[in-house]
């Protein structure tokens, strides 16, 4: 190579190599920005800590590809937009991708991959999780005041007959139903679930762990609970006020709360008509559904504009100001559906296989790269 060369940018090395990148030609790949996805892997030590609760069942003697060079090859071409195993054919040969994944030959097949992916299990999953909560815990340098825990489901078609297939009423076809769980921009949780069930399913089984192991970190840290009204139930909120969980949820309208509610939206449909400016009114009330052993706060939203009516209820533990609560903090859960589709960019919808831990492991794969550690991203395919 020539050292007169200008513009090269030098990498650490493997081995006894060095990494170096030009533009004068050589092997070409279309990919050398994994090299910085690597420089990241190798400062945060991700792939290398996540790697080891795989179990390895295979003899010693007879492996090639060690269970982290596989986990490194499979989730790097994720984030490189190579979503499918078929595309390990040709990538396995990809000297970017082979450099990255730390080896100088060719990396594993598809169906190598196809078998690491089908050996993944319950167990793993739990503990994938676990290093996703250790992660987000690193990232604060100081213990945080509060945390807010978004809890959102979303459906997740699926692409044959598949383990545990079922027909969902509310999306109207065959799919999965995936529960997320985020702290801001930081994932915590991503369970793969049939879609034949209620959508609040375990989340209040998840709600227990993820609070008991926040607080033994962090004594002192409060929590909410965030959702929709698919999480309105009433043993959720009722451990929630056992717990000292405040909690901002979502609310199903019905005759009582919007009688409530009524003379509230007659006033903002008054102010609209002599304004002509949309009007949106609070209002706060004592509600007791019948499944609830006791009343509780609802904040509804009576809002008039020039297509109508629009009544929204929330059930909340937290005191102050109705419109603040609403509008400050409750829509801000609506930013969790970006995160949701981010998601989906990362093919947390390629759940293609037969078998349903390994359909676990593909979501698990796209969510990995949403942790953060000291503010310090990894990069995605975009």
């Amino acid at each position: 190579m020539n050292k007169n060369i200008q513009n090269v940018i030098t990498f650490q090395g493997l081995k006894n190599k060095k990494i170096l990148a030009n533009f004068e030609g050589g092997e070409i790949t279309s990919d050398a920005g994994i090299l910085l996805l690597r420089a990241t892997d190798q400062k945060l030590k991700f792939t290398q800590n996540i790697s080891k609760v795989f179990v390895d069942k295979r003899e010693p003697g007879k492996i090639k590809h060690t269970i982290q060079d596989m986990f490194r090859q499979r989730l790097f071409a994720i984030a490189l937009g190579y979503e499918d195993l078929n595309d390990h054919e040709f990538l396995k040969q990809d000297k970017a991708i082979q450099v990255s994944v730390g080896k100088e030959s060719s990396l594993a097949s598809p169906p190598t991959l196809c078998r690491f992916e089908n050996n993944f299990n319950r167990k793993t999953a739990v503990e994938i999780h676990k290093k996703m909560l250790e992660n987000f815990v690193n990232s604060f340098k100081e213990p945080p005041k509060e945390l807010v825990l978004d809890f959102d489901a979303t459906d997740d078609p699926i692409h044959g007959n598949q383990e545990k297939k079922a027909y969902n009423g509310y999306y109207k076809c065959d799919c999965f139903l995936p529960l997320h769980v985020f702290c801001k921009d930081q994932l915590l949780v991503s369970y793969l679930r049939p879609s034949n069930q209620d959508g609040a399913k375990h989340a209040w089984a998840i709600l227990s762990l993820l609070v008991k192991y926040f607080r033994k970190i962090w004594p002192d840290v409060k929590i909410k609970f965030r959702a929709d009204s698919g999480f309105c139930r009433h043993k959720m909120l009722n451990w929630c006020d056992r717990n000292k969980v405040d909690y901002i949820v979502g609310i199903s309208g019905n005759k009582i709360l919007q009688k409530n509610l009524f003379s509230t939206l007659t006033d903002a449909k008054i102010v609209y008509l002599k304004t002509g400016k949309k009007q949106k009114f609070f209002k706060d009330f004592i509600y007791s559904a019948k499944t609830w052993d006791h009343k509780r706060k609802v904040i509804g939203k009576a809002e008039y504009n020039n297509k109508g009516s629009n009544m929204r209820f929330i059930v909340t533990s937290l005191d102050g100001d109705n419109e603040k609560i609403y509008s400050n903090q409750y829509c801000e859960r609506g930013k969790m559906e970006n995160r949701i589709y981010e998601q989906l960019l990362l093919f947390s919808d390629r759940t293609s296989c037969h078998k349903w831990w390994p359909n676990q492991l593909r979501i698990l794969l796209s969510g990995l790269y949403f942790i953060r550690k000291n503010k310090i991203f990894i990069f995605t395919k975009d």
